[in-house]
């Protein structure tokens, strides 16, 4: 009895609700755990009845007309895959209110109910320009570089942190065997967060982020001292938005130890990859979220941005998600000088 009210229950859901056909794309860099979004969205949506359409080549795809039908077996296969079934790009014509305008339109034109936008900073404002044409839009936090204020973390972030640690491994074993500080200059032009993670988890001697100011004197006096104590290397990691340029430390530290320095830059590196078992999870459970705000009953057609806060996946107002400022942990940053003494 329990199990067929159950049923029913779903049965019920399902034609309640307002929404019959969405969209979904990718948009901005993308970020390991981006088709685990795109499968767990699919095949949540199907079962709810729901028809998908796939979108290629983000926000330029959808001004485009680029819409492709998904079905169960169009995302077999993926989850595992680094980057985006549904191709990125990034677009100026969408930046423009005729450009948003035509979006709103095909949107419309194509019977799409409500659209699933998986991407960074740049692809929530986007999509909250978007909803002012009376587009409903759930977003997802798709980027590595866990820089969106509204969530603990973002799809993507532990893959990269876990490449860059990858890397250090590496390094670490031709820096000791040639006795020489390396410089790791990883990706975060505005958040050190990638920086940070590696850097604590790789046993960094230290670490440059845009978010604090670099004291290069406290770096060269910990790489002099350590040599004096028979510790003759040294793994450094800098985000590429830091205040000073990798380059310029690199400089300093060789005028200053008089000691050799090289200079690994990771880049694009950072974005691929299969993803991890913990990017897998956040997409899947951020898509079945996404999918069960579109099939409330009461759900208003408005917009929100899924995320994870606390352990829990919720959806709040994508309104105050692009407006919520993002908390630095900078204790992490004085416990990495701590455990590098």
């Amino acid at each position: 009895m329990k199990t067929k009210d159950l049923m029913t229950e779903a049965a019920e859901a399902k034609s309640l609700s307002k929404v019959k056909k969405i969209g979904i794309l990718t948009s901005g860099g993308d970020s390991p755990g981006m088709n685990a979004a795109i499968r767990s969205v699919t095949r949540c949506a199907i079962n709810a009845g729901i028809q998908v359409y796939g979108i290629q080549r983000g926000y330029q795809g959808l001004i485009e007309g680029e819409f492709i039908e998904l079905d169960r077996y169009s995302v077999s296969d993926t989850m595992q895959r680094g980057g985006t079934m549904l191709k990125t790009a990034r677009s100026e014509d969408f930046k423009t209110e005729a450009g948003q305008e035509r979006a709103a339109s095909i949107l419309q034109t194509f019977g799409i109910d409500a659209l699933v936008a998986i991407g960074g900073d740049g692809t929530m404002r986007g999509a909250f320009d978007l909803s002012k044409f009376n587009v409903p839009v759930i977003c997802l936090p798709g980027t590595i570089d866990n820089d969106l204020g509204y969530t603990d973390y973002t799809i993507g972030f532990d893959t990269a942190v876990n490449t860059v640690l990858e890397a250090i491994g590496k390094i670490r074993d031709t820096s000791s065997s040639h006795e020489r500080t390396t410089v790791i200059e990883v990706m975060g032009r505005k958040c050190g967060d990638i920086a940070v993670y590696a850097a604590l988890a790789g046993g960094a001697e230290g670490v440059c982020v845009p978010e604090m100011p670099v004291d290069v004197n406290r770096i060269c006096n910990k790489i002099i001292t350590d040599g004096h104590k028979g510790r003759t290397h040294s793994v450094i990691i800098i985000a590429e938005g830091a205040p000073i340029k990798t380059t310029d430390l690199v400089d300093e530290i060789k005028r200053v130890t008089h000691k050799e320095v090289r200079q690994v830059v990771l880049s694009y590196l950072q974005r691929g990859g299969s993803p991890s078992s913990a990017d897998r999870l956040l997409g899947t459970l951020c898509g079945a979220k996404a999918v069960e705000v579109l099939t409330d009953p009461n759900f208003d057609l408005g917009s929100y941005a899924i995320g994870e806060q606390n352990g829990k996946i919720c959806a709040i107002s994508l309104e105050e998600a692009v407006n919520m400022k993002r908390d630095f942990k900078e204790e992490l940053v004085g416990l990495i000088n701590v455990l590098s003494k």
